[in-house]
């Protein structure tokens, strides 16, 4: 008779490491996108604003909505103004094709009454 074999757990750990990595490599972008898409929000509300005030003094409202913006943005945006309301979309930088789009931001700012 043989003596029992043991169970020998060497390189368990990594073993478990490896097949969770997919799963945090996931969970790292999901928590990328979803900051991304917090500050093209908070940009999007900002750019509004700006623009509104430039309408508001008799300003190109457009031209004030996008200069606020950072540099990567400015590629990200449509600003559209209509009367004393000004419309910014901004869709946030993505690393799956097409998600980008589906979280566009958008914020609306009034700069008063119809001129």
């Amino acid at each position: 008779m043989s003596a029992p074999r043991r169970f020998d757990a060497t390189g368990q750990a990594a073993v478990e490491l490896v097949a969770l990595l997919p799963l945090l490599v996931a969970v790292a972008l999901a928590i990328f996108q979803a900051l991304a898409a917090g500050v093209a929000s908070e940009l999007a509300g900002h750019a509004a604003q700006s623009g509104a005030v430039a309408l508001a003094e008799g300003r190109d409202g457009v031209a004030a909505a996008r200069a606020s913006l950072p540099g990567w943005a400015r590629s990200r945006v449509r600003v559209e103004v209509h009367d004393t309301r000004v419309h910014v979309h901004v869709a946030p930088p993505s690393l799956l094709p097409g998600l980008g789009e589906r979280l566009t931001a958008s914020a609306t700012a009034d700069a008063g009454r119809d001129r």
